[in-house]
């Protein structure tokens, strides 16, 4: 549990899904996207005096791969999805396009596609449970300035066409992200 505030990040994609987060909380909105997510994580961390003292939360909305997916997840591994990581890997490259972030089994997929495709949805939900644009980003700014990071990620839609209806569902899942925040903290 933790105790001061100063040592907790919060750090959402947008407005409506940190809309109930606790008043005097750091938060910080960083847009959609990763490098959005990636620039604006690590501009925050850089201002403290020790990020290595922070926990970031990362709260949001998310896509379920898979059709008994639903409600509330700690994701345990996030997946930077839309990288030729094979490729890079072939040329003597690790794009590290896989992180360790908790020890859940769920695993989390991050790319700046929205999906709404079947084809996409069926091809991640061979590698992942959810499917998300920033949370990826946000861990990996995390860990590499030093700052332990926790993925809490509400199921909004089945990554399907029903996800184009994401702005009436996104209240529901910030309501569900901040009472989980407040309990934590």
């Amino acid at each position: 549990m933790v105790t001061r505030t100063e040592d907790v990040l919060v750090v959402a994609a947008t407005r409506a899904e940190a809309a109930y987060v606790p008043a005097g909380l750091p938060l910080v909105v960083t847009g959609i996207g990763k490098t959005a997510a990636a620039v604006a994580t690590t501009r925050a961390l850089a201002r403290h005096p020790d990020p290595s003292s922070v926990t970031v939360y990362n709260l949001g909305t998310a896509g379920a791969l898979r059709d008994h997916m639903s409600g509330l997840h700690e994701p345990g591994v996030v997946l930077n999805h839309d990288i030729s990581a094979a490729v890079l890997r072939s040329l003597g490259y690790d794009p590290g396009e896989r992180l360790v972030v908790g020890e859940s089994d769920v695993v989390l997929a991050t790319g700046d596609l929205f999906v709404t495709d079947p084809v996409v949805r069926e091809a991640l939900a061979a590698r992942a449970h959810l499917v998300d644009m920033e949370g990826y980003a946000v861990a990996y700014a995390a860990t590499t300035l030093g700052a332990r990071c926790r993925l809490v990620k509400h199921v909004s839609d089945n990554a399907d066409e029903g996800a184009m209806e994401w702005p009436e569902l996104v209240d529901a899942s910030a309501r569900v992200l901040a009472d989980w925040l407040t309990d934590q903290l």
